[in-house]
């Protein structure tokens, strides 16, 4: 299979903290990680926990993080098609408290590529899959040009004013940002999919809505940083590989539940057969 992810990837500070800080406050972060992460970036580095050719359309910055993060992404066996921005590259600081709950403070705005971008465009249309965690409509027409087009919930905007159908889009429902009906949607998808945490999620389609489970988290909850994503990220290659909705979203549920037992999504992320 070939599967394309157009989106952000950001530079990642995550570590474990007694409490998240409240105003004049001061929290000290323990365990510290530095890693590739974002909505984009999680779940890219899921599907190269699969046999999938898998391409990346992102953007980088110029500075110190930039480089960090491009040199990760270099490691990762895929192919990297990566625009140049002047500007810093974008930073997360990533709190984990103690019941495992992530806060996380974005320092600039997210990089994103460009339909306008010198990269390969093209090669979308020979993809099984693309997910969509970018901002720009016309990047997102080109991505529905391969087989299966996933968008994420917080790309609302983009969908409306591409104007293009998604045949699944996937969010949280506890997320403001992301939480959705069908209704809402100008050119609804063939399918919406919520997740819902330890109580699993739903699916909603034009014929009605129905309930999928979470799978178990083994051992002792380490941190919910990258579950969702990991959750996406597994449910794009289910669908790429031709699963019905209901049981890609059944089979991906195991690899959010995975990353929910570690601390640092990309080290306890689950193989895809």
């Amino acid at each position: 299979m070939k599967i394309a992810v157009v989106g952000h990837v950001e530079h990642v500070a995550l570590g474990r903290v007694a409490a998240v800080p409240r105003a004049g406050e001061i929290a000290h972060v323990q365990d510290q990680r530095l890693f590739p992460g974002g909505g984009g970036g999680i779940a890219f580095y899921q599907l190269t926990r699969s046999p999938a050719q898998v391409l990346l359309f992102t953007a980088l910055g110029n500075d110190e993080a930039a480089r960090q993060v491009e040199g990760w992404l270099a490691k990762s066996g895929a192919s990297i098609h990566a625009a140049r921005r002047h500007s810093p590259q974008t930073r997360d600081v990533v709190m984990i408290s103690p019941d495992g709950e992530r806060t996380i403070i974005v320092l600039g705005e997210p990089l994103h590529p460009l339909r306008s971008d010198a990269l390969p465009w093209e090669e979308l249309a020979s993809c099984d899959a693309a997910y969509f965690t970018a901002q720009d409509p016309l990047a997102l027409q080109a991505a529905r040009e391969a087989r299966v087009l996933i968008v994420t919930a917080r790309r609302q905007e983009a969908l409306r004013k591409s104007r293009v159908r998604a045949d699944v889009v996937v969010g949280s429902a506890s997320d403001p940002r992301e939480s959705c009906a069908l209704s809402d949607f100008e050119v609804p998808p063939a399918a919406l999919v919520l997740t819902e945490g330890k109580r699993g999620g739903r699916i909603e389609t034009a014929a009605g809505s129905e309930r999928f489970e979470a799978a178990a988290v083994a051992g002792a909850a380490g941190g919910a940083y990258g579950a969702g994503d990991s959750f996406a990220g597994a449910l794009v290659y289910f669908l790429a590989a031709g699963l019905p909705v209901a049981k890609a979203c059944a089979r991906a549920s195991e690899y959010g539940a995975a990353v929910l037992g570690g601390l640092e999504p990309l080290s306890v992320q689950k193989v895809l057969p």
